[in-house]
């Protein structure tokens, strides 16, 4: 059996994890507030560009706008991966990464070129870990993700669709739905394909005309997609390491209670072995 001094170190050391885990859930908890609020106020103004943009949508326009343009054989795809720079999230990161590279995989076995674009320590490191190529890598979007962000993520991938460099764009991200199921989902957010449904043409009195409209709205939209998936990943990645840290707590607890009856079991054990001592010895002295 184990020297009670020794169980006693390891309760200190478990304890001092768990007040760690803890806290460490408390924070994930408020920023998971906040994160899960920026998702819900960006949902309206996504939603009512998404039904501008549907109502504007005339496939006989990908001539004139390149954002719409649908090639007819893809030779060059984007794959952005968006992943946390901190791990302690549970499977977040690898869920996320999984998906990504069986995307890569996928379209390159359909003979496409493809790039990855990877934002998170996380993925950075898998990538380099595997030794595959990246096209460009950044670690500065932070907690609190914003339409900057968003910007200078799609912005260069965007223009070179414009120009014709790429025919496919996809965001790899989170499909936020509760703190507790936040799996991962595919966006092509190039060429513009917007969402299934109809929107009567006279819905909106347009001031300046339609087209003009449309090729103002259709970088914003593009932006929006992606910022959108931002704010969901940041609030998926919050909900992943509160339910991680809250696992991490009550596993530490539960081995709490079970080192501290191995501690009164050792000291129950010394006691009588020292009892057993002293009575020894007074017997010897009889």
């Amino acid at each position: 059996m184990a020297k009670a001094s020794d169980v006693k170190r390891r309760i200190r050391s478990v304890d001092n994890t768990r007040q760690i885990t803890r806290t460490m859930e408390m924070v994930a908890a408020s920023k998971l507030k906040r994160a899960t609020d920026r998702v819900r106020a960006a949902r309206p103004y996504g939603d009512a560009l998404d039904e501008i943009v549907r109502s504007l949508y005339d496939p006989a326009l990908a001539e004139r706008f390149p954002l719409l343009r649908r090639p007819v054989t893809m030779r060059k795809a984007a794959v952005l991966l968006l992943t946390a720079n901190r791990g302690l999230a549970g499977a977040f990161n690898v869920n996320l990464i999984r998906e990504a590279w069986d995307l890569l995989d996928d379209l390159r076995g359909k003979g496409v070129e493809v790039e990855a674009h990877l934002s998170g320590k996380k993925a950075i490191q898998f990538f380099a870990f595997k030794k595959a190529p990246v096209a460009s890598s950044t670690t500065a979007i932070g907690d609190d993700p914003s339409v900057e962000d968003a910007e200078r993520l799609i912005g260069p991938l965007r223009d070179r669709f414009a120009a014709g460099d790429l025919d496919a764009v996809y965001v790899v991200t989170s499909n936020f739905r509760s703190a507790l199921s936040m799996p991962p989902q595919t966006i092509e957010v190039l060429p513009v394909r917007p969402a299934a449904g109809q929107v009567a043409p006279d819905s909106y009195i347009l001031s300046p005309p339609g087209t003009v409209i449309l090729e103002r709205l259709l970088p914003l939209y593009v932006r929006n997609a992606v910022y959108r998936a931002l704010a969901q990943n940041s609030a998926a990645e919050q909900g992943a390491r509160r339910t991680a840290m809250k696992s991490a707590t009550d596993n530490a607890s539960e081995m709490l209670d079970d080192l501290k009856r191995t501690y009164n079991r050792a000291r129950q054990a010394q006691i009588t072995q020292e009892i057993a001592e002293i009575v020894g010895g007074a017997a010897a002295f009889e």
